[in-house]
């Protein structure tokens, strides 16, 4: 067969991958792709051809390999750029893709459909960034820094002793532990922890941790948990506690203050309270959490006014 004949050849075998290609047979137009390459290795349309129906076919390394060589062979065409773009973007790799798409936009300007996978591409690697930055958050969950004015208060508190350490230990441990509960089932269960006295806590009579599931019901039954906390905190010896509960079970602290459920600047959020309680220092923070990238987040802890939003009247007696 004469050069002419070779040429018509590979013509055919081109054009009949093209038509397979349309039709959506992406295996047979890439066997036909890849017999056209055997006889013109150098003919950079068959690998930028190939490379496309191995995208299609999520062939995502061999259609990536042959949009490198399209590129290798033809330097300045826009093509090569084009579906490596493409392919990139399929394997979620945004920020290569669109380094490749502006290089493609480089040498043909007027490409729309380019400038609209740069558009695209630039709003999916911002998407992905975040997602990302949002799972960072959810795993690398790190209280005390917002803590750092209790830390002070307590070490003013208790002076030179270490048991304002142990204190401040418990608080943070326990916070970040209701936000990791929250991260993973979007809530929290209503319960109080507390910090039992190493020595003198009957362990075999008082749990860390009492359920207060109900005191949310009815005033009446606020006021029976309250009642029985103040006497469990006193009979364990507890040194501290943390009482942690959802928002939507209780709506508003001051419903059971007498003022109704009037409305407060964090009404529109989900999230939970926190209170922490000890001897001689009292806290309560609102935590709201937000639905982002489909991860549920919660935000930096709100410190609240604890004479009017407490959760539960003073639980120790004050030291």
């Amino acid at each position: 067969m004469g050069e002419s004949g070779e040429k018509a050849a590979e013509i055919s075998l081109k054009d009949q991958g093209n038509e397979f290609f349309k039709a959506g047979n992406y295996l047979k137009a890439a066997a036909l792709y890849t017999q056209a390459i055997k006889q013109d290795p150098s003919n950079p349309t068959l690998y930028s051809n190939r490379a496309a129906a191995f995208l299609h076919l999520v062939k995502l390394n061999k259609a990536l390999a042959d949009a490198e060589t399209t590129i290798s062979l033809k330097p300045d065409w826009e093509k090569g750029y084009f579906r490596k773009g493409c392919v990139l973007e399929a394997m979620e790799r945004y920020e290569d893709a669109l380094a490749a798409f502006q290089v493609a936009l480089k040498y043909n300007s007027q490409s729309s459909e380019v400038s609209k996978k740069i558009k695209r591409l630039t709003q999916l690697a911002r998407d992905k960034k975040r997602a990302q930055e949002v799972e960072t958050m959810r795993s690398n969950v790190d209280m005390s820094k917002h803590l750092d004015s209790v830390k002070s208060e307590l070490s003013a508190k208790y002076g030179a002793e270490d048991s304002w350490k142990e204190i401040f230990s418990f608080l943070v441990e326990t916070m970040e532990s209701a936000v990791k509960s929250w991260h993973e089932k979007s809530t929290v269960d209503p319960r109080v922890y507390f910090l039992l006295h190493k020595d003198k806590t009957d362990t075999e009579k008082y749990a860390p941790v009492v359920n207060i599931d109900k005191a949310f019901e009815s005033p009446h039954t606020h006021g029976n948990c309250f009642s029985f906390l103040r006497q469990y905190a006193e009979d364990s010896f507890s040194q501290a506690a943390c009482l942690v509960a959802p928002k939507s079970l209780i709506s508003y602290p001051q419903v059971w203050k007498g003022q109704g459920s009037r409305k407060w600047k964090h009404g529109q959020n989900d999230g939970f309270f926190f209170q922490f309680e000890s001897p001689s220092l009292r806290k309560i923070w609102f935590i709201p959490s937000s639905t982002e990238k489909g991860q549920t987040l919660c935000r930096d802890p709100v410190t609240l006014d604890i004479g009017v939003h407490e959760i539960l009247p003073r639980v120790f007696k004050q030291g």
